[in-house]
């Protein structure tokens, strides 16, 4: 099955929530999100994609299908949240863009829709002029009950594109996990490239 990836076209966007709302919601539901989602909070998040002139949508799709996303966006158009940890280092937020959901339903993996959608992303932060692109991955204890044997993380992807943790770089942000009442707060680690 080969996939086809684009760059949304801006007008596009609008008409694609609803499947990136719900591939959001699939995906991420797995080992390490473990995010129980919903759809209004979902509405009022992506909202802001279909509002953003600097917003990069990324689409891996099966024929007419759409089966991946990934967004970016400047990561001062992000909760205060994210921008914290590196702006407590000295860093400027408007030089950061902020590659924000990566989520792609798992027969289509391992194809390559994950460079792609890194490709395009950083490709879309250099025409904006930014020095570094960053995304956050959720940190969860080796010993958590919900890991599934045998999971490898994708640290060494990540790295392999030039990406690099920034030491104490913590961002939190709260969601509700599978088979809890309440949302908890979720510690999320910085990872950076330089683009220039």
């Amino acid at each position: 099955m080969a996939l086809r990836i684009q760059v949304l076209p801006k007008a596009e966007t609008a008409g694609h929530l609803a499947a990136l709302a719900d591939l959001r919601i699939t995906v991420f539901r797995d080992w390490p999100y473990l995010y129980d989602g919903d759809a209004a909070y979902e509405a009022r998040y992506l909202a802001t994609y279909a509002e953003s002139a600097d917003v990069c949508i990324v689409g891996a799709f099966d024929g007419d299908r759409l089966v991946g996303v990934a967004t970016g966006s400047p990561l001062e158009q992000h909760e205060a949240a994210f921008a914290a940890p590196l702006e407590a280092r000295g860093m400027d937020p408007a030089e950061v863009y902020y590659c924000a959901e990566s989520v792609l339903l798992p027969r289509y993996r391992r194809q390559g829709a994950g460079h792609a959608f890194f490709d395009q992303r950083e490709a879309h932060a250099r025409t904006l002029a930014r020095r570094w692109s960053a995304f956050c991955a959720v940190q969860r204890p080796d010993d958590h009950p919900a890991r599934p044997a045998g999971y490898r993380p994708l640290d060494g992807f990540w790295r392999a594109r030039g990406y690099a943790p920034l030491p104490d770089a913590i961002a939190h942000f709260p969601w509700r996990d599978v088979g809890d009442t309440e949302e908890t707060e979720k510690p999320l680690q910085f990872w950076l490239k330089e683009l220039r």
